[in-house]
């Protein structure tokens, strides 16, 4: 899970950059906790905001699925009340750095009903741990209200994971919409690292 794909990114870079690896925190922090790699190798931390400099971003209409726009990484850039005022809207992104923990993509939304900014992602987690995902969600999500949504996939072999942002520490009215897809990064990646830690199936 993510120690092997953490591990074989670094192998990937290391075949081009000799004994320098550029990442960012999450990943760099990881490496070092779990010592995965050798001395001699440096980390090198990239500038968090352009994780998803090259991601692939649409926008779309929540009621038909069909995609109104495709955005560039500028449009991230606005606050994140953009989808208070764009209801009908919901925000698709892509990005290689989101395979690194297990995500497809990341769908995010103003939920017509509670009135929060509600967070879609499909997670490549085992079945076998349900228990300790659900575990951890009730811990990590802050608040009286907060919720989330879990359903195993059969089809696909993941979890449909939907929960609100506006529980998750460090939210922030203010924040822009870059600012949250890190966020969401920071969670899932904790998330399942934190899974991970309690099974001895780290491969």
């Amino acid at each position: 899970m993510l120690h092997k794909r953490i591990k074989q990114y670094v192998s990937s870079e290391l075949m081009g950059e000799g004994k320098q690896v550029e990442l960012y925190q999450e990943e760099k922090e990881f490496i070092k906790k779990y010592e995965l790699i050798s001395n001699d190798i440096t980390l090198i931390e990239k500038e968090p905001t352009t994780r998803f400099q090259d991601a692939y971003i649409e926008r779309c209409d929540k009621e038909t699925e069909e995609m109104l726009a495709e955005e560039s990484f500028v449009f991230l850039e606005q606050p994140i009340d953009y989808l208070q005022k764009h209801k009908n809207e919901f925000l698709y992104l892509e990005s290689n750095w989101l395979e690194l923990i297990g995500l497809d993509a990341v769908s995010v939304e103003m939920s017509d009903v509670f009135g929060t900014y509600d967070v879609m992602v499909g997670l490549q987690l085992q079945k076998k741990f349900e228990t300790s995902l659900k575990e951890n969600l009730s811990k990590e999500l802050h608040g009286d209200e907060a919720r989330f949504e879990l359903m195993f996939n059969q089809k696909d072999g993941m979890w449909d994971l939907n929960f609100a942002l506006n529980y998750v520490q460090g939210f922030n009215e203010e924040m822009t919409l870059e600012e949250a897809f890190r966020l969401i990064y920071r969670f899932i990646f904790k998330l399942v690292e934190r899974i991970e830690e309690g099974s001895k199936d780290v491969n």
